[in-house]
């Protein structure tokens, strides 16, 4: 009888462990993030030989670009392993090591995705807002050893995912023990937040002040103004569907969890996992972003692994930025010679 009273008053485990809270949602995400892994490798892989084969990105001042592959490869890597996870009913491995080194990979990838998206929208708006000035981001593309720096600078905010052990890499509002354990599990939520937040709000800035210039602009060459609008659209476009819902999420998840609201937690932690599935899909998204800031690529891209039927149309198209044309003459012979347009640097 004492042991049955005992057993009773155990607490039960709180609903954030290492366990999935449906099974069923979590096997359609990891369905979805096997699709993710074939559509990303595939075509980051195509990428990545455009890239290095076909544009030389070293010689058209694309080592950002570059870099964003770089960082999606990060991403590729761990959605196989989390699928695992995943379909075998554990939010996280169970394994420290292996908990570690993914939410690191992730944090790492998402730090250098954001950095260097970033990075190419402060490029646009120097370009076009302070159009005739020495602006830091031009000497920065210009140096490639800076994306060598980028990469070290983005180490120290990864590293409080590899300080201390706490329950399937994921305590913050669980763990009271000590001082020193909430603070680096606040540093290390703050750190998410903060990159998100701030790039986010530099991205709206840059949008206004380059959509206000190209209003202003009355004569005069408006195409790189219209492709500077393109790419920080297409920028504020993969933030707001990858990067902001899955913060949203976040924050609620911790608001629940530190009102220790057991019932609402189990929803939102399931709400959280799956808007950060749907982040993954940025993995997707930047060649969008590629095309959108560097018409060379995009050309370069549609001539090497577009069906012959679709090359034609999709190199005249211009995607509202007005940067590419194509010229059809016919010479006497009845022969159709099509002028592509020269490669944007």
């Amino acid at each position: 009888m004492l042991q049955h009273v005992q057993l009773a008053s155990t607490p039960s485990p709180p609903p954030d462990n290492c366990t999935t809270p449906s099974e069923l949602t979590y096997q359609i995400l990891s369905c979805v993030m096997i699709g993710q892994f074939i559509l990303g490798l595939l075509l980051n892989l195509s990428v990545l030989y455009i890239f290095i084969f076909r544009y030389k990105f070293w010689k058209n001042k694309s080592i950002f670009l570059f870099n964003i592959v770089v960082a999606d490869f990060l991403l590729v890597a761990c959605l196989p392993i989390k699928a695992h996870h995943y379909l075998n009913g554990e939010r996280h491995s169970p394994n420290e090591v292996v908990c570690k080194i993914m939410i690191f990979m992730l944090f790492l990838n998402r730090g250098a995705s954001i950095g260097f998206l970033i990075t190419l929208s402060l490029d646009r708006y120097f370009n076009v807002v302070h159009l005739g000035r020495k602006n830091f981001v031009k000497v920065l593309k210009n140096t490639p050893q800076i994306s060598v720096v980028i990469w070290l600078l983005l180490l120290p905010l990864t590293i409080p995912t590899m300080l201390r052990t706490f329950e399937c890499c994921n305590s913050h509002g669980r763990n009271k023990e000590t001082t020193s354990s909430n603070m680096i599990d606040t540093f290390r939520e703050i750190v998410f937040f903060i990159q998100i937040i701030i790039p986010f709000i530099i991205l709206v800035f840059c949008t206004v002040r380059i959509v206000n210039r190209l209003r202003k602009k009355t004569v005069g060459d408006q195409t790189k103004l219209r492709r500077a609008v393109c790419v920080v659209l297409s920028v504020v476009f993969v933030f707001s569907l990858c990067f902001l819902p899955c913060a949203l999420a976040r924050a609620a998840l911790l608001f629940v969890r530190i009102k220790d609201k057991d019932g609402a937690e189990n929803v939102a932690v399931q709400v959280y996992d799956s808007l950060e599935v749907l982040s993954y899909i940025n993995c997707l998204l930047d060649p969008l972003v590629y095309c959108f800031c560097n018409s060379g690529f995009k050309n370069a891209y549609i001539n090497n692994f577009c069906p012959p039927f679709l090359k034609e149309k999709l190199l005249s198209a211009d995607f509202g930025m007005g940067t590419t044309t194509m010229t059809t003459t016919t010479t006497s012979g009845g022969r159709i010679v099509v002028m592509k347009p020269v490669n944007e640097k």
